[in-house]
């Protein structure tokens, strides 16, 4: 696994796919999976908001005043929601457009320059994640698949880890269910989420706060498929949280 350092800060409008070719030119090869944090996709793409252009709503004022967070901010997570899961805490836990649930729909002012801007979730991950993969097939010749990643928390357990938001050219789970485990018993419900697993591995040698927006992980022997980042979200009729 390694860390690609020295990334340039990103800015809307960037070529993002000629930055990370230019970045990881001498060590990306094909069969590796190139693990990508959504912040820089979303800044290329300018998913970044303005506060002091947003006017919060009467809801938003009041639950910021309750909890002490910036109305502005409230809002803008309010708008990139579909559906509110809870509110408690100063934390808004929400669905959002793209069918994630998460703390405040992605919305997230660090590793973003400015007192009063936050970033939005890429509009489409899976779009973001497909056109980074062709774009180094064609600048470098290389065949990988790339994971757009983001850090989500998690249910019953304390601390965050990164999953994947976006895919492209894998299968993002390994479906191991009807086969036998080496004591003869049949499996029913291993499915594995092979790309969040990548992503929170490849996030030890990201960080959060080294400017090390890229990985590289090599030596899993994924089969090329034409994977989604929406595979991995639980369908509505099996959720028990719902």
């Amino acid at each position: 696994m390694l860390g690609i350092e020295g990334f340039p800060e990103v800015r809307p409008g960037d070529d993002l796919s000629a930055l990370i070719s230019e970045a990881a030119r001498r060590d990306l090869r094909s069969g590796d999976v190139l693990v990508v944090t959504h912040k820089i996709v979303s800044k290329a793409e300018g998913r970044l908001v303005d506060l002091r252009e947003v006017e919060p709503s009467a809801l938003a004022k009041g639950y910021a005043a309750r909890h002490g967070k910036d109305p502005r901010q409230i809002e803008v997570v309010f708008r990139e929601s579909r559906r509110i899961v809870r509110m408690d805490r100063g934390i808004v836990i929400s669905e959002t457009h793209h069918g994630f649930v998460c703390a405040n729909a992605g919305v997230d002012a660090s590793n973003v320059p400015g007192d009063d801007t936050v970033c939005l979730l890429p509009l489409d991950p899976d779009a973001s994640a497909a056109r980074l993969r062709e774009a180094l097939a064609d600048r470098l010749g290389v065949e990988v698949a790339v994971v757009v990643s983001d850090s989500f928390g998690r249910a019953w357990r304390h601390g965050i880890t990164d999953v994947a938001i976006g895919v492209a050219g894998m299968d993002p789970v390994a479906d191991y269910r009807g086969e036998r485990d080496p004591y003869g018993y049949p499996m029913e419900a291993s499915v594995l989420a092979i790309a969040d697993e990548l992503a929170a591995a490849a996030e030890l040698v990201m960080g959060k706060t080294d400017r090390v927006p890229l990985a590289i992980v090599r030596g899993y022997p994924y089969t090329p498929a034409p994977g989604t980042g929406k595979d991995l979200l639980m369908p509505p009729e099996r959720d028990m949280f719902r």
